[in-house]
């Protein structure tokens, strides 16, 4: 199989976070991931039952983030059509 390649600019932070996520998905599946690949997963939409439990709070920050997110809620107003 050719595969035609391209040489793209990023910056070394984009760079170190793709390289991170290659990294996860190669411990998850066990066995290598090059960054092409990382970066068609986060390219395609996952389900949003995939992050389910990704997000490490604690209850504090869980309690903060749900005040929040109610008082941003209890501000919008409603369209109708």
């Amino acid at each position: 199989m050719t595969t035609d390649t391209r040489t793209i600019k990023v910056s070394t932070n984009n760079y170190h976070a793709i390289c991170e996520f290659a990294g996860e998905l190669q411990k998850a599946r066990g066995q290598p991931v090059s960054v092409d690949r990382a970066i068609s997963e986060l390219l395609n939409k996952r389900p949003i039952c995939d992050l389910a439990g990704s997000w490490k709070m604690n209850d504090d920050e869980a309690k903060t983030m749900l005040q929040s997110l109610k008082k941003g809620w209890s501000s919008w107003k409603t369209k109708s059509a």
